[in-house]
């Protein structure tokens, strides 16, 4: 239980909490596996297509949080997981789900991740990415419209509509669980570099 090293990287959207992960996971390679909290929204299979693209994805209730919770603990226990497989533009899980293998490193990545207390005691180590709202909308648009097949009014009336004001009721007052406030994520080098040295002592130790 004690050779396993979990990492939470937090921030609101387009923060840069992919880049930062991404980063350290290049370092590192097999060393690291890499769990989105995206990736356990609920499926809502249940709804028609209309409905689902009207809820709010930016809600703690949004999330199988505790699954996340189950995996973690069994990846912890040095046992495989099958993580879920999301789809953006069809707003359910897929009939697919993807294996992953135990770590010495798992970092666990989420708007939301410090919200839940029981997902927050399970980190070693707790990252908020800090960055100004203007820099962070301009890559949500971005990303929703090149990535995730979304059209440009649908990304903003979300922003506007939910994404914003669940960012200051849930997001940005998470923030006072972390360890460490980075600002820019893996953008800041110096941050990155004290960050990418924590994690190579624990690997060399383990």
């Amino acid at each position: 239980m004690n050779n396993i090293m979990i990492i939470g990287i937090a921030g609101g959207t387009g923060s840069g909490k992919t880049t930062l992960t991404q980063k350290i996971k290049e370092v590192f390679n097999d060393d690291v596996a890499v769990l989105s909290h995206d990736y356990y929204y609920k499926s809502n299979s249940d709804l028609p297509f209309e409905e689902r693209t009207k809820l709010n994805y930016d809600h703690p209730n949004a999330f199988d949080t505790d699954l996340l919770v189950e995996h973690l603990r069994e990846l912890k226990q040095g046992k495989a997981i099958c993580h879920p497989v999301y789809s953006f533009v069809e707003h359910t899980r897929l009939e697919e789900t993807v294996e992953i293998m135990p770590a010495k490193v798992i970092i666990v990545e989420g708007i939301l991740i410090f919200e839940n207390k029981e997902l927050c005691d399970l980190m070693d180590i707790k990252v908020f990415v800090d960055t100004d709202a203007d820099l962070r909308i301009i890559r949500r648009l971005l990303r929703d419209v090149k990535e995730r097949g979304r059209d440009l009014d649908s990304v903003i009336n979300q922003y506007i509509g939910t994404v914003k004001p669940m960012h200051e009721e849930f997001v940005d007052p998470s923030k006072k669980r972390a360890d460490i406030i980075i600002p820019e994520g893996g953008f800041n080098s110096v941050a990155l570099s004290m960050l990418l040295e924590q994690v190579r002592n624990f690997i060399a130790e383990n």
